[in-house]
């Protein structure tokens, strides 16, 4: 008699090789090529908000209550990680990276250059 509703599934975060404040680089997408620092990370969509890549323009009505200009206001969209490579501060290029055990814990590594990252 009553349709039963099935519950939405909850989003499974995955473990995020970019962070925040990170040096990455574009590797497709119309933003190929370009380099930025790493502003949001959102791991529930399986994005990040990058420095001067991916603007979009957003319509904005005129609100005078909170002191906000109407206009065309262009700013970042969240971009998919799997079109993000981490570039390496050490040796400076785009690199895989790797995981470490360490007292501390686990450390992300560049597989080019060996070095450990700095959280």
């Amino acid at each position: 008699m009553y349709k039963t509703t099935k519950l939405k599934d909850t989003p499974t975060t995955s473990k995020v090789h970019v962070k925040k404040n990170d040096e990455v680089l574009v590797i497709s997408g119309k933003d190929r090529g370009k380099r930025g620092k790493v502003l949001r990370v959102i791991p529930t969509k399986s994005a990040a908000v990058v420095e001067r890549v991916n603007f979009i323009k957003k319509h904005t009505k005129a609100n005078p209550q909170r002191n906000i200009k109407g206009g065309i206001l262009e700013r970042e969209a969240p971009i998919k990680l799997s079109n993000l490579q981490v570039i390496c501060p050490s040796c400076s290029e785009p690199a895989r990276l790797g995981r470490k055990a360490t007292e501390k814990g686990s450390v992300r590594v560049c597989r080019k250059c060996k070095t450990e990252f700095s959280n």
